[in-house]
């Protein structure tokens, strides 16, 4: 087991797409914004390794590919990495799931699956992203009838504060609290997901789509294709990523001038400036689910590489008025943003997720790296929002108050509970849980 001490910071390298699962001496998230307060970071090459770790470790966080932006994975304590475990996945085809390394990005399971002739239900904008991190806080992708990824696990191996391997099922009590669990419960070292059969998809952009029609026609426009998401700069710029699953016998074809905008003519990135060779391929070119469902590919910085992030996650019938009440900010918003995108996530039913109870819209800021100039905004934003009971992403930027966020999740006493019964001592906890957990 690599372990290694964290007593001054590290240079940092200059390619953020190639360290999101390092294991090294940098003390930072991958943005940069946050330096985590661990003394140490360990890397167990075994499932019994870390058992053995989590037993003996006064205080622990599990550490994911660092794409956090708030400070849920930090601690004073320390940090685990499980990319290092065995690469494990193992289909089970009569079950229609397969069970994979809790570290493993799901670029790397997905490609892997699609080789074996399955997929996942869907993918978020990265697929470099890690496996248990994402789900540990409701990350998702797009899609009107599509659950976060969080809503595809049918099972969870956990090391829990006593060092115990446990085993926990779908249907089993208490589930639905452990499957998002902020890393309250313990370090998972391995995810049992739901798969489907592998599927191709379209992906076309369309230029110049008006704010007033997305107003208008929002949920027209949600509902167009298995996944959509619209991006814009709030000043006039926006553009729609529509990704249309393509089956057996389909012969759909894009509309050159889909809700009055434009077809584009070329391949697009949703971040202003970047190049598009970033991005999964477009202009309606069919192609494997995992190479057009994410937005940017494996292989390259996601996103704009320099940046932070926000997300709040909107009841779908107060959509509309909170597009609008955000639209009114315009001229706050501009300024200190890359872009917004607007993405729809189907309900379920797992306590601490964004979308429990309730389908939801996300309206997701990429802020310019300029924390100074974004607070201010942010704050403007949370207050528009305050009457749509928005939930903020547990992963991004936010700075609504920890009673306001507390109140927006009915199941949170039942997961207070939980967390008791597998972590007595609070042995991962940290300042993120004492604030929006309790």
């Amino acid at each position: 087991m690599r372990s290694i001490l964290l007593d001054r910071p590290a240079p940092r390298r200059r390619d953020p797409g190639r360290t999101l699962l390092a294991v090294s001496a940098e003390r930072t998230n991958w943005a940069g914004n946050l330096t985590y307060g661990a003394t140490r970071i360990h890397a167990p090459s075994s499932v019994e390794e870390l058992q053995d770790l989590v037993a003996r470790t006064r205080r622990i966080r599990a550490l994911g590919s660092r794409h956090s932006f708030s400070d849920v994975a930090d601690t004073t304590g320390e940090l685990v990495s499980v990319a290092g475990l065995p690469p494990r996945i193992e289909v089970d085809a009569a079950a229609r799931t397969v069970t994979v390394a809790a570290g493993l990005r799901y670029g790397d399971l997905a490609e892997a699956l699609h080789r074996q002739g399955w997929a996942l239900h869907n993918l978020g904008s990265l697929p470099h992203i890690s496996v248990a991190g994402a789900v540990a806080t409701a990350t998702h992708g797009s899609g009107d009838g599509n659950g976060n990824l969080a809503t595809a696990v049918a099972g969870l191996q956990l090391v829990r504060a006593d060092g115990e391997l446990v085993t926990l099922r779908r249907g089993e009590p208490d589930f639905a609290g452990a499957v998002v669990s902020l890393g309250a419960l313990g370090v998972v070292a391995a995810v049992t997901l739901d798969v489907v059969p592998a599927f191709d998809v379209r992906q076309v952009v369309y230029d110049d789509l008006a704010l007033d029609t997305v107003a208008e026609r929002f949920d027209e426009i949600f509902a167009a294709a298995y996944s959509v998401s619209v991006f814009t700069d709030w000043a006039g710029t926006t553009r729609s990523w529509v990704k249309h699953r393509v089956d057996d016998g389909d012969d759909w074809t894009p509309d050159p001038a889909w809700m009055g905008a434009r077809l584009a003519d070329g391949p697009r990135n949703p971040v202003p400036g970047m190049p598009a060779v970033n991005c999964t391929e477009q202009l309606g070119v069919p192609g494997p689910w995992y190479d057009r469902l994410p937005h940017f590919r494996l292989g390259f910085t996601p996103s704009s590489g320099e940046e932070l992030q926000s997300e709040f996650l909107v009841p779908r019938e107060h959509a509309v008025e909170a597009f609008g009440a955000v639209a009114k900010l315009a001229d706050r918003i501009t300024p200190v943003l890359q872009i917004s995108e607007l993405r729809t996530v189907a309900a379920d039913d797992l306590w601490l997720s964004s979308s429990y109870g309730r389908g939801v819209v996300g309206l997701h800021f990429t802020w310019k790296k300029d924390s100074d100039g974004v607070r201010p905004v942010l704050a403007e934003i949370e207050r528009a929002l305050t009457p749509y009971d928005a939930r903020p992403h547990w992963g991004k930027l936010f700075t609504v108050a920890p009673e306001q966020v507390r109140e927006r999740y009915p199941r949170l006493a039942d997961f207070r509970r939980l967390r008791g019964e597998y972590d007595p001592d609070g042995r991962f906890g940290n300042a993120f849980l004492d604030r929006f957990v309790g």
